[in-house]
């Protein structure tokens, strides 16, 4: 398991910066595909949030899953909510996401100062 979800961040913002860089057009319009993900009003932003957290665990993305989890605590999700956020992944993804749900709980509690 990883152990400091908010050094994977850290370290992911590095990649991600040095991607940006290099590919520039493309990192600009998966910036813009994200605002206009993360725009409208029928879902609110904690709700997408738990999606792509969810999304995250079935498609097993480490990174995915702290970005989301520290996006799940700044829009104040629970863990309550998370938990069962996780049950729906495992739901969707069978046994494989039953481990990646585990990261995402630690990650959450982690990165929510538990």
């Amino acid at each position: 398991m990883i152990e400091d979800w908010k050094e994977l961040i850290a370290n992911m913002d590095v990649g991600v910066k040095n991607l940006r860089q290099g590919a520039p057009d493309i990192m600009k319009s998966f910036a813009e595909m994200a605002r206009a993900a993360q725009g409208g009003s029928a879902l609110d932003s904690k709700t997408k949030e738990l999606i792509a957290l969810a999304i995250g665990v079935a498609t097993r993305c480490a990174p995915c899953i702290a970005y989301h989890a520290q996006g799940a605590v700044k829009c104040g999700a629970t863990r309550e909510e998370v938990a069962e956020t996780m049950g729906m992944a495992i739901y969707m993804g069978a046994g494989p996401s039953v481990m990646y749900a585990a990261q995402a709980l630690e990650a959450f509690d982690q990165l929510a100062g538990r």
